[in-house]
């Protein structure tokens, strides 16, 4: 990587705008070839103890970096604004190829910027560009003062103790934001596994007879459970009921125009965060299971007459060290499925 980089302490935005724009100049008298990234913009709001983990986690997104990132790390007691700013570019080997550059800039701010820090990255990001926020230690009053900077908002449902208070925060998010939410993507294997195993066309009507649903989840994972089976409920036409707590574990109903199907949330004990296992039983006695296993996903399908098939789908999880990046690469997409999922698995919550 070639990379050049400006600091300064006791700045302000317009001074770090400004020493942006002579980065541009001097990287383009010294390299030709270099053309910057121009697809998105992340601001990240962490605590400036915890900066390092957070920065090891954006490393691992690959080549779904975004194109110019603003680190706020805030320090208890800073009064004054602090900042560097550099331009990277991978170095152009040959003639007639270019070097993609991505800028990056990180604030020293204090707890009294927070209620004001759109005034502070308004200049700092590239306009035109999407903007997408993460804040992954808290710090809602940042959150909301750049939303109205902000199209799209980067959350983790699974880091609020109070999975009621984590949804309607979302929601609220919904409202004038696109929402990506990683406790969401987490069950994306899940879910296409379990519509790919409806999928042929002989399979299609067995998902109005289903009459049950248990998801086991790791014990903080709650909100990709619920939201799995939100998901369910709004894609099949069922009424969710609310679920109550009892025994370790989340149980209740949800209905249809024919029967009431048994829904069963079961926490368990396992390293990655996510979903362990789902099963999905039908009023004839077949059921379709998957759980995690070594390589992927171990599937099991349980035929009308009791005879059981199991199979491991390789491959079928993207892991958590990459969910950041596939989270990074939903912001430029749109899931239409997610705000109905939602809907339904706060009422499971009410």
């Amino acid at each position: 990587m070639s990379e050049d980089v400006w600091r300064e302490d006791d700045t302000t935005p317009a001074r770090i705008e400004a020493a942006l724009r002579r980065l541009f100049v001097n990287r383009f008298k010294e390299e030709r070839a270099y053309v910057p990234a121009r697809v998105m913009n992340m601001v990240v709001i962490v605590d400036r103890e915890f900066r390092g983990e957070i920065e090891n986690r954006l490393e691992r997104v690959g080549r779904y970096h975004p194109s110019r990132l603003v680190l706020c790390a805030v320090e208890p007691g800073r009064t004054k604004l602090a900042a560097w700013a550099s331009i990277g570019t991978d170095e152009a080997t040959k003639a007639g190829t270019i070097s993609i550059g991505r800028e990056r800039i990180e604030l020293l701010v204090g707890e009294r910027h927070l209620a004001k820090l759109d005034t502070i990255v308004d200049p700092l990001v590239v306009s035109d560009l999407a903007t997408m926020v993460w804040s992954p230690h808290g710090h809602g009053e940042a959150v909301d003062a750049l939303r109205r900077l902000a199209q799209i908002v980067l959350v983790d449902s699974q880091d609020e103790p109070d999975v009621e208070a984590a949804l309607d925060r979302v929601a609220d998010l919904a409202n004038d934001t696109y929402v990506v939410d990683l406790a969401w993507l987490r069950s994306t294997p899940w879910r296409e596994r379990v519509a790919a195993a409806f999928d042929a066309p002989r399979r299609r009507p067995e998902l109005r007879a289903i009459s049950g649903v248990t998801v086991r989840h790791r014990e903080d994972s709650l909100a990709s459970a619920l939201l799995y089976v939100g998901w369910l409920s709004s894609r099949l036409g069922w009424k969710p009921g609310a679920l109550h707590h009892a025994r370790g574990r989340w149980s209740g109903h949800a209905t249809t125009r024919r029967h009431d199907i048994r829904v069963s949330l079961e926490s368990v004990d396992q390293n990655a965060p996510g979903l362990a296992g789902v099963t999905l039983e039908l009023a004839s006695g077949e059921a379709v299971a998957l759980d995690r296993a070594p390589g992927g996903l171990r599937a099991m399908r349980r035929e009308r007459n009791g005879k059981e098939r199991a199979w491991t789908v390789m491959g079928a999880s993207r892991g958590e060290g990459g969910i950041l990046g596939e989270g990074v690469r939903q912001a430029l997409l749109r899931d239409p499925t997610y705000r109905p999922a939602l809907g339904c698995a706060r009422v499971m919550v009410d």
